[in-house]
């Protein structure tokens, strides 16, 4: 079946103001009569329940965490990307548009693109007047660094707390809310699943992690922000708590899937230490704007860092792409530094690692100026690892850390379940097969700030809604379900641990549909995975009673989705037979070893449609349109 995203018709820069202009409006006395229930409370939850509170509506907001601050956007460091062009060095809306479809290898939709690409200038506005610490040169300007796929200046940034600032912007714009009246906050609630009246999403069911009851909550319409889904993984540099449970949960309601075998492998990333990490530590991409990415040119030399000379080095991404050097998009940068440590050049304990060295920009702009730029990812740097940058490089290895993939929604970021809107990294929509470095929390924000006030309007003004409340059958069954799984999963009584399976998992994805997949690789994890999600259900333990506190069921229940969403992550990726952006076939690569696309075969999204967790599900088509760039083969040289 083909794939309406109702993107408008008419010029590019046109498409956005079309839309708004041509959607129903709600009364402001009549928004007080619909109830949205948002689900996350990150950058793209935060923004979308305070906008859409600030208008009017009643919302209803859930979030995993004691604290709406502690959602995982806090993480994020570098910046954030917009194109207004402060550095003038030739940005453009339509440059950054160009690099972000470019750097997704082409396989994101243009209209989505040009508008967050349109939107990122007025979210740097809204930010810096809600009080964002953005850096600022001596007379209060504004600054800016680069990032890795573009070859201007156009991340904004707060030294390496960027997310956190921004998230604090957010969350206050929403508490002022609650202190309204018009957004209740319901925290340590996870979301087990979407209800569904008349085939239009409204409500859902929920756990308090606290008390361990399930609770239900009727709405118009419900907003997932719920980011992504790379603990698939098991070692990642998202948070512990982060799942895909909320979207995979949707996606069994009827909401399809989209390209979940597009995932992105970050290049800066402290290595693996040992076979019992739980997580892995993100060093911004920010730092490849000074650090200097090198390796031994003889695999023998082992010799301390300090005592290799300059001639003895070897700047592989400065020698292989001399245009953009360092800051190669994340994918390109992943995939090298993988080769250099394949062959027998990678340094550390592990042979598992690169260094990035500061040495030249500490010596060209001195210790000050890297202090103000990067001092506290240095010094968390130094916390993990015992070492200090300022004096030895760091070491860095690719882990996973992004999903480009996600729940498919339309121009209005709606999912095929009507009344289902999807936003951020929860959503597929933006990025295509690979995500610029700081653009994730661009994404973010103008999904939440200044695309769902719109679109979620047009949605109840073009739509009649029937009084809907939790004594429905539909809430009744839905919570049954619910109940059901929950006792199921305490009732096995096995021998294996709830982290040996998800570890088990993981290795195995990363090895087989991580940075490089091949034919044979995935065919034997599409194998492999049935059979460890058999075991799980008949061998895990998971103590404790339904009615209680219990954090190894809130896991045990992230990883059985887990096991189902890894069995579509390889089936896509074995479906998509051409390299491009994270997604790396060995099969399909050019003779410099870059990423081959098959543009004839393979330029559209894959949506996928669930039929059942035995049955095999049915791929939907997007085909993508590019009017207005040029399909090319990717070249950063």
């Amino acid at each position: 079946m083909a794939l309406d995203a109702r993107i408008p018709s008419g010029p590019l820069d046109q498409k956005w103001d079309r839309c708004r202009s041509e959607l129903k409006l709600v009364n402001p006395a009549n928004k007080r009569k619909y109830t949205v229930i948002c689900v996350g409370t990150g950058l793209a939850g935060a923004s979308a329940s305070a906008s859409l509170a600030e208008l009017g509506y009643n919302v209803l907001t859930f979030c995993l965490q004691d604290s709406p601050r502690r959602a995982h956007s806090i993480a994020a460091q570098g910046g954030i990307n917009a194109a207004k062009n402060y550095a003038n060095d030739g940005d453009s809306i339509f440059r950054l548009f160009y690099d972000t479809v470019k750097g997704g290898d082409y396989r994101s939709r243009e209209g989505n693109v040009f508008r967050l690409a349109q939107l990122s200038v007025n979210i740097i506005d809204h930010c810096a007047a809600q009080g964002v610490p953005f850096a600022r040169d001596y007379g209060g300007t504004l600054v800016t660094r680069s990032f890795g796929g573009a070859q201007v200046s156009r991340t904004f940034y707060a030294r390496g707390q960027t997310g956190q600032q921004l998230l604090l912007g957010a969350y206050s714009a929403m508490m002022r809310q609650v202190h309204e009246g018009r957004v209740k906050l319901f925290p340590r609630r996870e979301m087990l699943d979407i209800v569904l009246v008349d085939g239009r999403a409204r409500g859902i069911i929920v756990r308090n992690l606290i008390t361990g009851q399930l609770e239900s909550y009727s709405a118009d319409a419900v907003v997932l922000a719920t980011g992504g889904y790379s603990n698939v993984f098991y070692l990642s540099t998202n948070a512990m708590s982060s799942n895909a449970s909320a979207i995979w949960r949707a996606h069994k309601r009827g909401a399809y899937f989209a390209n979940p075998c597009f995932t992105q492998i970050h290049p800066t990333c402290i290595p693996v230490s040992g076979h019992c990490q739980s997580k892995l530590t993100l060093m911004s991409e920010s730092l490849r704007n000074d650090g200097r990415v090198w390796v031994p040119k003889d695999p023998a030399d082992k010799r301390e860092p300090s005592q290799i000379p300059e001639d003895k080095r070897c700047y592989y991404l400065e020698e292989k792409y001399p245009s953009f050097g360092n800051l190669v998009p994340r994918d390109v940068a992943s995939r090298n530094a993988k080769e250099q440590c394949d062959a027998g050049r990678g340094v550390g304990g592990s042979g598992f690692a690169v260094y990035l060295d500061f040495r030249d920009a500490i010596a060209r702009n001195g210790v000050e100026n890297i202090e103000d730029n990067y001092g506290n990812l240095f010094q968390m740097y130094e916390r993990i690892t015992a070492e200090d940058p300022y004096n030895v490089p760091m070491r860095i290895y690719p882990a996973p850390h992004y999903t480009m993939g996600g729940l498919w929604v339309d121009y209005h970021l709606m999912s095929a379940v009507p009344g289902l809107f999807v936003l951020g990294e929860a959503n597929f929509s933006d990025h295509g097969a690979n995500r610029l470095g700081a653009s994730a929390l661009m994404q973010g924000l103008a999904d939440g700030y200044f695309v769902i006030p719109y679109t979620v309007g047009g949605y109840f003004a073009g739509n009649e809604f029937g009084k809907v409340d939790t004594s429905l059958s539909a809430f009744k069954g839905a919570a049954a379900e619910a109940e059901e799984k929950t006792s199921r999963l305490l009732a096995i009584n096995g021998k294996r641990t709830v982290a040996d399976f998800h570890r088990e998992l993981g290795m195995l994805m990363w090895d087989y549909c991580g940075m490089s997949r091949d034919e044979a690789g995935l065919r034997l994890a599409l194998r492999k995975i049935p059979e460890i999600r058999e075991e799980f259900w008949k061998n895990v333990t998971v103590a404790g009673a339904p009615g209680e506190f219990n954090q190894n069921l809130e896991r045990a229940g992230r990883v059985a989705d887990f096991l189902e969403l890894a069995e579509l992550m390889v089936r896509d990726a074995l479906h998509r037979k051409e390299s491009c952006g994270g997604h790396f076939r060995v099969e399909s690569q050019t003779e410099e070893g870059e990423a081959l696309r098959d543009d004839e075969n393979y330029s559209y999204a894959a949506a996928w449609e669930y039929t059942g967790v035995d049955s095999e599900p049915v791929p939907h088509k997007e085909t993508l349109q590019f009017e207005n760039i040029k399909l090319a083969q990717r070249s950063y040289k």
